[in-house]
């Protein structure tokens, strides 16, 4: 198992390193230049985001589509996954965090467009997208769809099944010690209960989750960062300065310099945001849209709500407790969280927990319609009865297991699976460029396809 550990370990610093980085960031900016900063439409996707085009093709609404995609990205890597950054590339891994969702929303808006531009539908009259699509329809490169759907399915039993439910799993022996078999076989079955009714159940489930759970998560770091406000600006000034060092920063504040808090905070960001890795415009073609731009719109407002706002706001939640705690361990991701919520007697501790079941319930839900997907495209339909008993019992397992490796591992399935995606989003950036100029640029946001 060591072995195990130290393999994923070298993997996650090698897919990691500057090449990854700068192709990973380098695609954030150029399609933001590219498309000539389609962040400026960002509220008016939030705008569309709570519209219908229900007498549009599709069969979820952009909102359920949205829904659906952020209980994916909105779970772990906003509490656990920042505060890993904070503790492994200092404070400055929260200002690349934030930085890779603002440029990240041109690369989650790309991705919603191609989704819906080269969906397919079905015999049943289901829509099907992706970027396994987009590379074989748009590309012509079947057999990098298919190294894409078989990354897609590796990474969610990891990151979007087993590390959510052992989350659960150890935060409720923790607070209330509750058995990991039976918060284990409860998890299972409410998931089970959902993931058969197929999207429509998981986006109606997810509709009503998610703004309860982000809403109830966001008042709370404010309240925190309003308890520390004393240590705001301090705060600021430390992650910016920490940002773009070029050695560590001083002080027994936790830090690499530039590289480490590059590497974290974009890894980080990555496995919040999803931008890039080609897992949220999965479901952004199933939603019922006039128009790819109109749902791009939408898609990349998940990237503005996850990073931008929630682990923007769980940043300086921590960075504001580490400098008003100084006795604060952070050397631990998931002890440094803790230690920051629990200065709210009471309040905190709920908020921490209702938060993290929540977030990693919904992420569970979320992920297991991006694996059947990628299943269906590989083997149909009639497998995909088969895969949902094998995510069930994943849950089950991920719950009563120890996951010490889970981190590295999800950090290499995201980059395996983000480089195919990269490969279709900049060369079909010509095609991505032409229907943002017909129907963002040019007034025809409100025309059919």
């Amino acid at each position: 198992m060591q072995d195990i550990q130290l393999f994923f370990n070298k993997l996650s610093g090698l897919l990691w390193g500057w090449p990854m980085i700068i192709l990973l960031l380098g695609t954030h900016i150029f399609l933001t230049i590219r498309l000539k900063f389609p962040q400026r439409k960002i509220f008016k996707g939030i705008a569309l985001s709570v519209k219908s085009d229900g007498d549009s093709k599709g069969d979820v609404s952009q909102f359920g589509a949205l829904a659906t995609a952020l209980a994916a990205t909105i779970g772990t890597g906003n509490i656990i996954g920042v505060a890993t950054a904070v503790s492994l590339g200092g404070p400055g891994a929260v200002l690349w965090c934030w930085l890779s969702g603002v440029f990240g929303i041109a690369t989650k808006y790309s991705e919603g467009l191609l989704a819906v531009k080269y969906r397919v539908k079905t015999s049943d009259g289901t829509m099907l997208g992706g970027p396994m699509y987009a590379l074989e329809r748009g590309l012509g490169m079947k057999w990098l769809a298919v190294l894409f759907c078989i990354f897609t399915i590796i990474a969610a039993l990891g990151i979007g099944c087993s590390v959510q439910s052992n989350s659960i799993a150890t935060m409720l022996r923790e607070t209330f010690n509750v058995s990991p078999y039976i918060s284990g076989g409860i998890l299972s079955f409410m998931v089970a209960l959902v993931i058969f009714f197929g999207i429509k159940g998981i986006a109606k489930v997810c509709g009503f989750l998610v703004p309860f759970m982000a809403f109830f998560y966001v008042l709370g770091c404010i309240v925190i960062i309003l308890m520390n406000a004393s240590f705001l600006g301090k705060a600021v000034s430390l992650i910016f300065e920490s940002a773009f060092s070029l050695k560590a920063v001083g002080g027994g504040m936790a830090g690499g310099g530039l590289m480490v808090a590059m590497r974290y905070g974009i890894a980080r960001g990555l496995f919040s945001n999803e931008s890039g890795m080609g897992s949220a415009p999965i479901v952004a073609a199933a939603a019922r849209t006039k128009n790819p731009v109109r749902q791009a719109l939408v898609s990349a407002t998940g990237t503005f709500w996850d990073t931008v706002v929630v682990c923007a706001l769980t940043g300086l939640v921590l960075v504001t407790s580490i400098l008003r705690y100084p006795g604060i361990d952070y050397s631990d991701g998931a002890l440094l969280t803790k230690m920051a919520f629990s200065k709210i007697t009471f309040i905190g501790p709920l908020i921490l927990n209702v938060g993290l079941i929540t977030f990693a319930f919904s992420t569970i839900l979320g992920w297991s319609y991006y694996a059947e997907k990628a299943i269906e495209y590989l083997g149909g339909k009639r497998v995909i009865v088969y895969y949902r008993i094998v995510w069930i019992v994943g849950v089950f397992l991920g719950s009563v297991a120890k996951l010490s490796m889970i981190w590295d591992l999800a950090d290499s399935m995201n980059a395996l699976m983000a480089l195919p995606n990269l490969v279709s989003l900049i060369l079909l950036s010509g095609v991505l460029a032409r229907e943002t100029k017909k129907y963002l640029w040019s007034g025809g946001l409100d025309n059919y396809e």
